[in-house]
């Protein structure tokens, strides 16, 4: 009995051994195989990042301030009556484009030619009776001579004489004042223009100097175009109107197509405390309407020309803890990221004050993926005077 429980436990011993031994072999050949997958991956180069690129280059680039303006009327004229009276005829309509002089609204004006019949009599009379006391005059200054009338009854001549006179005098006054006033009766255009909303109709009776107006009329041709700019510009555009005529440009939202293009005629005499900014005016011809009193546009005022500056498209520039930088790519087409110090925009341009040289390839599209030294795939092959292809 007992030499078999050491058979028993010698054979349990080698099944024991023999067992041990086949795992320890196959978790060293899992291990082997384990290794070498990793150094295969490990080895594996990671892939090539697609990306969009452009050449910096040197341009001779307008230097531009852009801002929202809007437009204004060159002269906005309310216009009421300057006597009190039934409107008998309204010559326009609603909207209507009227010259300078063009007769607007007709007042009756029988009360006044009636003032005016009476003015006339008024001046008539008293300059017969004026004929009359020169001559008494002229008549008692040989009388007096020979003693046939005294020095007062004489002087009382004059005196009437010079008081008749006074008498024609406001007579002509009043002779005026009434054609002015029939002449009223007439309300003529001051401006050429586009007239608004007629507020007042036919029939309605109308008092002088009314505050409420009968209509507005708004100068479009030519037409200014408002808009603000930040203070730090204020002395460069100060120095600049002193010496030349700046030109502004101005488009509509949505019809970029028609530009139109005017001068600055205008800078306001204060800062706005809460914005930091200054009010200026353009002045644009207009003659095809294209611009509204009271519309929105963008609005872009040239400064000047920055020659030879180094340029990229502005979507190759980045933001990042550090500032402004772009990626460059080098010559075995990895990237570098690269800190820069960016200028004034120009049509989707951007200047490169600092940290770029001409002829460099940077990055425009597909920066998500980059980072110093990453590979990159050019999905454009040309590249040109600092503008991106794809």
């Amino acid at each position: 009995m007992k030499k078999f429980k050491n058979t028993v436990f010698r054979d349990l011993s080698r099944i024991f051994f023999f067992f041990s031994r086949t795992v320890l072999i196959f978790l060293s050949i899992i291990t082997v195989l384990a290794g070498g997958c990793s150094k295969q991956e490990q080895s594996k180069p990671n892939p090539a990042v697609p990306v969009k690129t452009a050449t910096a280059s040197r341009k001779d680039v307008p230097v531009e301030v852009s801002a929202n303006g809007t437009v204004e009327a060159f002269s906005v004229v309310n216009i009421t009556s300057r006597v009190d009276g039934q409107v008998m005829k309204i010559h326009l309509q609603e909207g209507q484009t009227v010259e300078n002089g063009q007769i607007l609204v007709s007042i009756d004006d029988r009360p006044y030619q009636a003032m005016q019949a009476a003015a006339e009599a008024s001046l008539a009379r008293d300059k017969i009776r004026l004929e009359k006391a020169i001559k008494d005059a002229e008549r008692y200054a040989d009388l007096v001579k020979k003693d046939y009338v005294t020095k007062a009854q004489y002087e009382q001549v004059l005196a009437d004489a010079e008081a008749l006179k006074a008498m024609v005098n406001g007579d002509e006054a009043a002779l005026q004042n009434a054609r002015l006033n029939v002449d009223y009766c007439r309300i003529l255009s001051p401006i050429t223009g586009r007239a608004g909303s007629i507020l007042i109709h036919e029939g309605n009776l109308v008092k002088a100097n009314d505050t409420k107006p009968l209509m507005v009329i708004h100068q479009v041709e030519p037409v200014l175009v408002k808009f603000t700019i930040p203070e730090r510009r204020l002395t460069e555009i100060q120095d600049l109107m002193s010496r030349q005529e700046l030109k502004v440009m101005a488009s509509v939202p949505g019809i970029q197509n028609k530009i139109k293009e005017g001068r600055l005629t205008f800078m306001d005499n204060t800062i706005d405390p809460d914005t930091g900014t200054i009010t200026l005016k353009a002045e644009f011809d207009n003659k095809e309407s294209l611009l509204w009193p009271g519309q929105f546009v963008n609005v872009v005022l040239t400064l000047g020309i920055r020659t030879k500056a180094v340029v990229v498209p502005s979507e190759a520039i980045q933001m990042g803890q550090q500032g402004s930088y772009v990626f460059v790519v080098k010559k075995d087409l990895t990237v570098e990221s690269r800190p820069v110090t960016p200028g004034a925009r120009a049509n989707h341009h951007t200047i490169i004050e600092k940290g770029l040289a001409a002829d460099e390839t940077v990055v425009t599209d597909g920066h998500l993926k980059l980072a110093p030294g990453v590979k990159v795939v050019l999905k454009n092959e040309k590249n040109s005077g600092g503008d991106s292809h794809s």
